[in-house]
């Protein structure tokens, strides 16, 4: 039981982005070693700019 939980807590806070700071920093620290990572403030600055830019199929 406790494992389907922390399975649906995962699929949850991925899917609504919760996590998308920790999987940028993830990844960057592979793919960018030499380059420093942004703030957590200039991550989420830099996508929601982005969304605005771009919204595609968002519905606000």
């Amino acid at each position: 039981m406790r494992g389907a939980a922390s399975g649906i807590r995962w699929y949850v806070t991925t899917l609504m982005g919760d996590r998308a700071y920790e999987t940028y920093v993830a990844h960057h620290r592979v793919n960018h070693p030499d380059v420093p990572a942004l703030t957590e403030r200039q991550f989420w600055r830099e996508r929601m700019d982005e969304q605005d830019r771009n919204p595609g199929a968002r519905c606000c």
